[in-house]
């Protein structure tokens, strides 16, 4: 007969695994990784398959690149996406 302790903590084990069926999930969850920002894996998630690749790794560049005290990333990942398709906009608009 197992303790109640063993059991809890066996429970809370699996409980922590994050399986992803698809890969832009997996991505999503590598990127709130990278930020340090848990919190807001499904909204990684749902970046990764919206976006493109390209940009969301330059943004996730700058932003574990970029000097702050703060360990969460998320705030300036997330300022860097909206400028660079902010950059792909007028870009487009130029070129029309």
């Amino acid at each position: 007969m197992e303790q109640i302790g063993e059991i809890l903590r066996k429970k809370f084990e699996k409980k922590g695994l994050v399986r992803a069926k698809y890969e832009f999930q997996e991505y999503g969850i590598w990127l709130a990784e990278q930020l340090h920002d848990s919190r807001h894996k499904a909204l990684y998630i749902k970046l990764a398959k919206e976006k493109r690749r390209s940009d969301l790794e330059r943004a996730c560049i700058f932003a574990t690149e970029y000097e702050t005290g703060s360990i969460n990333r998320g705030r300036l990942f997330m300022w860097k996406l909206k400028e660079l398709e902010k950059d792909k906009r007028t870009r487009t608009k130029k070129s029309s």
